[in-house]
């Protein structure tokens, strides 16, 4: 079953935000994300909040867009009431979950809910998720002509023992159809991928990455696999079915990663993620790193708006139940203090490629740059008047660098 919802203050069932949510919000850029908490198979590795048919007690995957419509306009009303002036939305994202399980014409109009509220920027990027066998040309071609600019499929690894031990169930043969059947309706296309798995080689993961660009996606997201407590795959390793992940391999699985996709002209602008050329970027994920505003619709869905952050009941019963009585489905929420958003600012601009400006920091951590560089934990390079930015790459150190910087 997916993982606990964070701890914090109890939310009103209005949902209205703290009056300073509002403070400098033009300044920031307005996303949202539209939480799809269905799966077809749990996947033995996934922790995220997702449910199969049998485990939705008290919930119908039928009703669901009705009841992200009204949340979308819950949360233009809260928006409004809040005092945050109203914003076009920059990038909608749909992920899960298999978005793509619920017909096409509920994910448009999805869509339509989002645009009515607040309408779309003229340039918006709209993503949705996909497994490759949940999707077909006619489905793709409707979601294109709905304004959907992009799609993202769970390749995962294009080695069948691979995708045997994290349960998924497509063939990887399907997948250079599937970038044909987006390409010809005209959708950009990104496949994320997964390494580290037990029992995967560093071979295995050479021939995942060569089929991957075999097909030219415009963008690469590269996963370290992360085994979470309460999961099928940790199960499996604490009985010792399979074998635990190795860091040191997974570290030579993250070099070749960037070798073959650099010297394939993809470009580096997060730990974990590479494009084409600076268009192919993922806006909407980088609107996160960058500390944008973005309103999550859905079960378990969070959202960030100034300094406060919220997450939504687990449930689709739950949240079912919240959404027809009219309610707020935020199930809690926190508001950050100084200390918090400078840790989080850190964490999440030393990931990019863009990097972090020493000379935003305070006194004791710049003094940290130079071991940091000293020690070749850090890329310190020259920037705009002079300042040194840092640039981390690799999700190993992230922790250890972070600590260090603000502690």
């Amino acid at each position: 079953m997916a993982s606990a919802l964070p701890l914090g203050d109890p939310a009103p069932l209005d949902g209205l935000l703290p009056a300073d949510s509002a403070r400098d919000a033009a300044s920031r850029n307005f996303g949202v994300y539209l939480h799809v908490p269905f799966c077809r198979v749990r996947c033995g590795y996934c922790d995220f909040n997702t449910y199969t048919a049998t485990e939705l007690r008290g919930a119908k995957q039928s009703d669901y867009a009705s009841q992200a419509v009204v949340e979308v306009d819950l949360a233009r009303r809260v928006l409004e009431q809040s005092g945050v002036p109203s914003r076009e939305v920059s990038t909608v994202f749909f992920g899960g979950g298999t978005p793509t399980l619920l017909p096409a014409e509920n994910l448009v109009r999805m869509l339509a809910a989002v645009r009515d509220a607040w309408g779309l920027q003229q340039s918006a990027e709209v993503t949705t998720e996909a497994n490759p066998d949940s999707v077909d040309a006619d489905y793709l071609k409707i979601l294109a002509d709905a304004g959907f600019t992009r799609v993202s499929f769970g390749m995962q690894s294009a080695v069948p023992h691979v995708l045997r031990t994290l349960d998924r169930t497509h063939d990887p043969e399907r997948v250079p159809l599937v970038v044909e059947w987006a390409r010809e309706a005209g959708l950009q296309v990104s496949l994320d991928l997964i390494y580290g798995t037990p029992g995967e080689s560093l071979e295995n993961w050479r021939t995942s990455l060569e089929s991957a660009l075999a097909s030219q996606p415009d963008h690469l997201s590269a996963y370290a696999l992360i085994v979470e407590q309460g999961t099928k795959l940790a199960r499996q390793i604490k009985s010792g079915e399979v074998s635990e992940p190795d860091d040191d391999l997974e570290a030579d699985m993250y070099e070749l990663a960037d070798e073959m996709l650099s010297a394939a002209g993809y470009s580096w602008y997060e730990v974990s993620n590479w494009a084409a050329n600076d268009a192919f970027v993922s806006r909407h994920n980088l609107a996160y790193w960058q500390g944008h505003d973005w309103w999550g619709v859905g079960p378990g869905a969070h959202s960030y708006v100034g300094d406060t952050r919220w997450w939504n009941v687990k449930h689709p019963a739950a949240y079912a139940e919240r959404i027809a009585a009219g309610h707020s489905p935020a199930a809690g929420r926190e508001t950050l203090d100084a200390t918090t958003r400078e840790t989080e600012r850190v964490l999440l601009l030393t990931r990019i490629r863009e990097g972090l400006r020493v000379d935003s920091l305070a006194a004791e951590p710049r003094r940290e740059v130079a071991g940091l560089i000293a020690d070749g934990l850090i890329d310190g390079r020259s920037a705009i008047q002079g300042a040194v930015v840092l640039t981390l790459r690799g999700r190993l150190l992230a922790d250890a660098v972070v600590r260090r910087l603000t502690s």
